[in-house]
């Protein structure tokens, strides 16, 4: 597949760009601006594309057989801010990938994106902006998953996760592992339409993802 990879110079999208280039799969990099290019060239990116989430993506788009979204704000931007990218450019870019053709798309998401009501309070505006964008894609009609991982740490990737619908815990995950977990993902067809859980664990990716 030819990967759009939306939010490429983020933490999760730099180490998706370099575990794509380790796959069958060749990447577009989704840039804001074009200072970015060199970085995520050197990581591995096939091609770069300026483009701006909230705007026309089309030239982003064309061509692409799949979208993997992992733009984010974090808890620890304002909630307008938070609802501009989380929710509505998240939007906008899934209208925008149904519009022109493409087929699959893959988000990352947030634990308590379901219910921002058990999150921290400072924490709930996002998971609210998340659950919006998990709920507009499930409505769509592209080959969605919606992958959930936990707290985001910078610790070197075990290859080795725990994956379920609910996995009745919180917990951390490598934001290596979650790369790892959405390259493998896009091979996966039986997470197609589905929406999981991710945290660090003891199941090795590939095995872990069968059972979605």
């Amino acid at each position: 597949m030819h990967v759009l990879v939306v939010g490429s110079h983020g933490q999760i999208g730099q180490r998706l760009i370099r575990a794509l280039a380790k796959s069958e799969h060749t990447s577009r990099a989704m840039i804001r601006e074009d200072s970015q290019r060199d970085t995520l060239q050197t990581l591995g990116a096939n091609e770069t594309v300026v483009a701006d989430l909230e705007d026309d993506c089309s030239e982003a788009l064309a061509g692409c057989d799949a979208v993997v979204f992992t733009a984010g704000s974090g808890g620890h931007t304002s909630a307008e801010k938070t609802k501009d990218v989380d929710r509505n450019g998240a939007i906008s870019i899934i209208d925008q990938a149904a519009a022109g053709g493409v087929r699959r798309f893959v988000i990352v998401s947030s634990m308590n994106a379901d219910s921002p009501e058990n999150g921290a309070e400072h924490m709930q505006h996002y998971f609210r902006a998340k659950g919006a964008a998990d709920n507009h894609l499930r409505e769509s009609e592209l080959e969605y998953t919606i992958v959930r991982p936990g707290k985001l740490t910078d610790d070197s990737g075990t290859g080795q996760v725990d994956i379920a619908k609910d996995l009745g815990r919180y917990g951390e995950v490598t934001r290596d592992d979650v790369a790892d977990v959405l390259v493998l993902t896009l091979d996966s067809p039986n997470t197609i339409g589905r929406h999981f859980e991710l945290l660090a664990g003891d199941t090795p990716i590939a095995k872990a993802l069968l059972g979605v």
